[in-house]
């Protein structure tokens, strides 16, 4: 991407739905048509990893009954992959039109070749997100030499049309937050500038009519920024707020949750690596954030750019019916949430996330081997190998089927020590001790500390 090298977007949403958002006073962008029955959210995004070893550059699909911890449909593999314009999308954004129906937008970009330059954006219709039809490339301006990234919609009542904000470089020679009018996402009105604070601005995330105002969030100098206006006239936006970052952050989605007054302001970094971070706060007038546990959340593997939508309970159902739960878990770190279990060399330890080859980090927990009401950890890309524990030590070893071995890849999962919520997993054959991490090195030890217990608390998800 010519003018700034490394823009992006996606939307996150953060806690369960159980009251419709009509009831809440706000709409985050993208919200059409507010369903009092919506519980639950699907994520739209496409994958990367640090060796580029999981790009891809389809419409990929999660779910989650919270908008915290997600479960990848398809395997993690894409649902619907653009077959015009760059043949391969980033940033996609889901959004339920007025009508109830579903529209998918993404930026025409196949990898991260940033000197290709479209005017157009990929666009789906779908009833369900299970099929999509319409499949059709959207013109949005008809400027030379720039881009059309990391669309997203909101409806606009006044106008009684849909805005689509993009980013584009204007006649200065940096990036602003343009918009499109449209009222069927088959045609566009002439583009207008949306907000051009003067210098680089991408990745513009709303939030509507939140007591009269609307809110503005953007990517500012790898920093997450906020403008504010009492209308959604283009060129009516003024800064306001401190601004949040995680190293270089881009990407901001901002939602409130559907079941308290908390706002929600995500974003991940901007390298092939992208790390979703997550803040909050309790009144987005005051514009200052607070940053989330990453204990509370877990983004799909290798996501980036990611859109929320919220979905009644029957459309989760149908969703995971029609992809699929994944074959595999991953296990986090309760003391440190940003590493999850993996082998390297056949050694069992937690690293943090991301990390390639990232199937180092996908299992398979199967009845245990000696015992069939414990677990045993089967390696998704070596599946021939478990994890068990050799000298206290645990590590990836080939089955050899014998009863010591079987003993030792055996383990209890329970309650987590440290947190009742998570797991612990105490060992078969050495019945006093538990996996934990020492050093970021997994063992199995006695555990007695408070220090300990944590070191042994594990989230088993996705």
């Amino acid at each position: 991407m010519s003018a700034v090298p490394h823009l992006s977007r996606r939307r996150f949403l953060g806690a369960a739905a159980t009251v419709p958002l009509a009831t809440t006073g706000a709409l985050a962008l993208g919200a059409g048509t507010a369903h009092a029955a919506d519980s639950a959210y699907v994520m739209g995004y496409f994958t990367e990893s640090n060796t580029m070893l999981e790009a891809n550059y389809g419409l990929h699909l999660a779910v989650s009954t919270d908008g915290l911890q997600w479960t990848p449909l398809n395997q993690n593999a894409p649902v619907v992959t653009p077959t015009l314009g760059a043949q391969g999308l980033r940033d996609p954004f889901i959004m339920r039109k007025q009508n109830g129906a579903f529209v998918v937008l993404a930026t025409d970009l196949n990898g991260t070749d940033w000197t290709y330059d479209s005017v157009y954006i990929h666009v789906w219709d779908s009833t369900d997100l299970r099929t999509f039809t319409g499949y059709r490339l959207l013109k949005l301006h008809d400027m030379t030499d720039t881009h059309s990234w990391a669309p997203e919609a909101y409806w606009d009542a006044s106008r009684g049309q849909y805005g689509i904000l993009y980013s584009s470089v204007n006649s200065s020679g940096h990036n602003v937050i343009m918009v499109s009018y449209t009222t069927d996402f088959v045609t566009t009105s002439d583009p207008q500038v949306f907000f051009d604070p003067g210098y680089d601005v991408i990745d513009g995330d709303l939030a509507v009519d939140v007591n009269g105002v609307n809110y503005l969030y953007f990517k500012k100098n790898q920093t997450l920024a906020g403008a504010r206006s009492t209308s959604l006239t283009p060129g009516s936006f003024t800064e306001f707020g401190t601004a949040a970052a995680h190293g270089g952050t881009e990407a901001p989605t901002l939602v409130k949750s559907l079941t308290t007054g908390t706002w929600y302001l995500w974003g991940d970094t901007y390298t092939p690596n992208g790390v979703f971070y997550a803040w909050q706060s309790s009144d987005l007038a005051a514009g200052t954030w607070t940053a989330v546990n990453q204990r509370l959340y877990t983004q799909p593997l290798n996501s980036k750019h990611c859109t929320i939508e919220t979905i009644t309970s029957a459309e989760y159902t149908n969703l995971v019916a029609k992809w699929g739960a994944p074959a595999w878990n991953r296990i986090k770190s309760y003391n440190y949430p940003a590493r999850y279990v993996r082998h390297s060399n056949y050694v069992g330890r937690i690293d943090e996330y991301p990390f390639d080859p990232y199937t180092d980090s996908q299992w398979k927990l199967v009845p245990g081997l000696a015992d069939s009401a414990g677990v045993s950890f089967q390696s998704v890309n070596y599946p021939t190998r478990y994890l068990r524990h050799y000298s206290y030590n645990l590590r990836l070893d080939v089955n050899d089927g014998t009863s010591a071995f079987a003993g030792d890849a055996t383990f209890y999962r329970t309650a987590g020590l440290a947190d009742s919520s998570w797991s612990s997993f105490r060992s078969y054959n050495n019945p006093t001790r538990y996996i934990r991490h020492s050093n970021y090195v997994l063992r199995i030890d006695p555990i007695s500390t408070s220090t300990e217990q944590q070191d042994a608390t594990f989230s088993v998800g996705y």
